[in-house]
């Protein structure tokens, strides 16, 4: 008898403190839903995964205090992510997945209808893209004549304030893939989505050659973290 209550106590005593709150979150999760969970707990989730044998709890808050939020750490650099004591590689690639997934399916909601028709779902998607990038990045989505998506691609990359891009290449891109129309998106890592002096020359340049051979420039796109700006909205198209 003595034996038996032994292995109980010593049983117990072996549990990880942290077992049962893992149990409490995957409950409450599936109870509740995401909404229900602040993003700590929401990364904590994601982090059972890849690291199953401790209290990613603490992790995870230094994930939100570094950097803000949980759309702000699954985005992060990887190289940034494994500054962060207790994050390695399989950490990151839970992210990433996460990242990636979330990706996929706002790409696919655009895709499967005509973009013009489906703008949230756009602007959906390209933040998911964009919004956290430290760089700049410049997209061009091309259209065809139903205003369905042919192609999303990069047309460039820069710095934190600047990317080059050239009225040319969009245009030849274009007329490569037969589009009839195209929407221009661009972040900016500042925060801040107003577009620039340089912003609005360069889609002038980007309509104006366009416009020569037939092929609409529906819209440019700021994204950034607060939010987004449309040229058209704005009157600057």
């Amino acid at each position: 008898m003595a034996s038996i209550t032994r292995l109980t106590t010593q049983t117990v005593a072996d549990k990880p403190h942290y077992h049962d709150h893992r149990q409490r979150l995957r409950a409450r999760f599936m109870d509740a839903g995401a909404d229900a969970l602040p993003d700590y707990e929401l990364l904590e989730l994601v982090l059972f995964f890849a690291i199953p044998r401790r209290d990613v709890k603490p992790i995870a808050k230094q994930l939100i205090d570094r950097f803000g939020s949980f759309a702000e750490v699954i985005s992060a650099e990887p190289a940034r992510l494994m500054e962060v004591d207790g994050i390695g590689e399989a950490a990151v690639i839970a992210m990433k997945t996460v990242q990636a997934a979330a990706q996929r399916l706002t790409k696919g909601e655009v895709g499967d209808r005509p973009t013009i028709g489906s703008w949230d779902a756009l602007i959906d998607y390209c933040r998911s893209v964009m919004a956290f990038e430290t760089t700049e990045q410049f997209r061009v989505l091309y259209l065809d004549r139903k205003n369905g998506l042919i192609a999303d691609e990069v047309q460039g990359r820069g710095t934190v304030d600047h990317t080059p891009v050239y009225a040319r290449e969009v245009v030849k891109r274009a007329l490569e893939v037969a589009a009839s129309a195209v929407i221009l998106v661009h972040n900016h890592p500042s925060g801040d989505p107003t577009p620039s002096q340089a912003d609005i020359e360069i889609t002038q340049h980007v309509a104006e050659a366009a416009g020569k051979l037939g092929i609409t420039v529906h819209d440019h796109v700021v994204i950034a973290k607060f939010g987004h700006a449309s040229f058209r909205e704005l009157g600057l198209l």
